[in-house]
């Protein structure tokens, strides 16, 4: 992997909203609680030019935090419980540039030519002081014209469908409108508390900082059709979702060569919404986890459709599990399975909005994922806008290391 030169305005500015806006405390929903201290990145490629991209991205910021003022606050650390201060202080924000093109870079392609902080500031041990900016940007403007815009947020301030609708906001001021065309909603007391999901879960995961192989792997459509065909010959349809995720926790799990009999969890992020009755607009974290459970034997042995079952009733739940505010009990042997490397985590970008992002020039020609810190095996499947998105699904996944890199990969070729 080469280091293209990218040479950033240093250091980075504050942009905080454009007028004054109001100051206060926000309280933060138990599931924002379970995301705290989590940065997430998410990389925007947009091959077609728009005048000044640095600068009109920054105008169109300060005016997009005028209504999202929450997102130029801090996290407010010093009562008994974790708040959302609105300081107004502002998005951490830096110009880049670089003398290469997009072409040089293979559009943030697989496989990488240059790493992905190039293209964005990190929070870095940061992320836990109370002065840490909730949100960051950096927008890189290359020879060609084209210029790759690159967000670090907190996940506890919103989840990626909210992030993808404030993003939405900014391309909007940066085009010309005066108001986004969504109003939006950072706190909604009517919303039900979710804690039995993220409560149960959360501390059993530990937050251990750990190192796993990054992988970019497209999931081809004949795979996916033909699994479709299978699955729909013995219940009602499958999702796409369905199969990338069953498909990805099948091949991971022959690569790690577990014993047979050991339990293995697909732990999976559901947008709720529509579930709660969340207002339109609501952009804070709206999601649930739910689990599918089964032995590595019965993963690693059985057929793709077979587990994609497993994922399709765990997901019909959902709207059941939500229904009721129980806490939720797992087995010792399933706590245990949670902790470590076992588990499997995913959270779909797919249909959350991340590809209808337009500054001016168009929807961006590439969306990425990266994890800051992966605390647990994970992956992004569904990404929207990849250029294979005529081979299939793409997906990102942080989820084996290094000794099982090329099984995994192997299994994954298997695919078709």
């Amino acid at each position: 992997m080469m280091n293209f030169p990218v040479t950033k305005c240093w250091p980075p500015v504050l942009v905080g909203p454009s007028e004054p806006t109001p100051a206060g405390h926000l309280p933060l929903t138990s599931t924002d609680k379970g995301c705290l201290y989590l940065p997430v990145t998410s990389l925007h490629v947009f091959h077609r030019p728009i005048h000044e991209p640095a600068e009109t991205i920054r105008r169109a910021l300060s005016h997009a935090l005028v209504h999202y003022y929450p997102l130029a606050g801090r996290l407010d650390v010093s009562g008994p419980d974790v708040e959302l201060a609105c300081t107004g202080d502002g998005v951490e924000y830096v110009a880049a540039t670089t003398s290469y093109t997009l072409e040089d870079v293979r559009f943030l392609d697989s496989p990488l030519v240059t790493p992905l902080d190039a293209f964005a500031l990190r929070s870095g041990d940061r992320v836990r002081m109370p002065d840490c900016p909730l949100v960051m940007m950096q927008v890189t403007e290359f020879a060609c014209g084209g210029y790759v815009v690159g967000v670090t947020w907190n996940h506890a301030v919103a989840d990626a469908f909210g992030m993808a609708q404030f993003l939405g906001a900014v391309g909007e001021l940066a085009r010309g409108l005066s108001m986004p065309s969504v109003v939006p909603v950072r706190h909604d007391a009517a919303l039900p508390e979710i804690p039995h999901l993220f409560g149960a879960v959360g501390p059993c995961l530990g937050f251990t900082h750990a190192e796993y192989a990054y992988t970019d792997a497209t999931i081809p459509w004949s795979f996916i059709s033909r699994v479709k065909a299978e699955y729909a010959g013995v219940d009602q349809p499958c999702s796409t979702f369905d199969v990338v995720a069953a498909a990805i926790w099948r091949c991971r799990t022959r690569a790690m060569n577990a014993d047979p009999a050991s339990p293995t969890l697909l732990v999976f992020t559901a947008n709720v919404r529509k579930h709660i009755g969340a207002k339109d607009g609501y952009y804070g974290n709206c999601i649930a986890l739910q689990m599918a459970v089964s032995t590595c034997g019965a993963v690693a042995n059985g057929g793709t459709a077979e587990t994609a079952k497993l994922i399709k009733h765990g997901k019909e739940r959902i709207p059941c599990i939500l229904g009721d505010y129980k806490p939720v009990l797992f087995s010792e042997e399933v706590v245990g399975a949670l902790r470590g490397y076992a588990p499997l985590f995913m959270s779909s970008w797919g249909g959350i909005g991340l590809d209808g992002v337009d500054f001016g020039g168009g929807r961006p020609a590439r969306v990425m994922a990266d994890m800051e810190v992966t605390w647990t095996p994970c992956c992004i499947p569904c990404l929207p806008c990849s250029r294979k998105d005529g081979d299939g699904v793409n997906v990102l996944a942080f989820c084996v290391r290094e000794e099982h890199v090329d099984r995994f990969h192997a299994e994954l070729a298997t695919l078709h």
